[in-house]
């Protein structure tokens, strides 16, 4: 039971660096590199590993819920007033 819930951790967690990555590549070369870079460091609280490193160091780790719920806010964000959404419109306009 517990290999299933960390395993689903594990893949929810590599979803949202996937996505936040690709924003990230998306913002270096179409937007500036200030979002790009935050969107990188963002995608590292994603990282599987990253919550490994905190758990020896700290004692504690980043819960599941809390990377969900940032996860999506952060997403949310991004559509809804990011200038990368602002810029696919323009190209879907033309």
């Amino acid at each position: 039971m517990a290999y299933n819930k960390q395993r689903k951790d594990t893949i929810i967690s590599w979803i949202f660096l996937v996505i936040f990555m690709v924003f990230g590549v998306f913002n270096f070369m179409l937007i500036h590199f200030m979002p790009g870079l935050i969107y990188f460091i963002l995608a590292l609280f994603f990282l599987p590993a990253t919550n490994a490193f905190l758990k020896i160091k700290i004692g504690f780790s980043i819960p599941l819920s809390v990377k969900i719920v940032l996860g999506l806010l952060v997403l949310w964000a991004s559509l809804a007033v990011g200038d990368l959404w602002e810029l696919f419109e323009a190209w879907l306009q033309q």
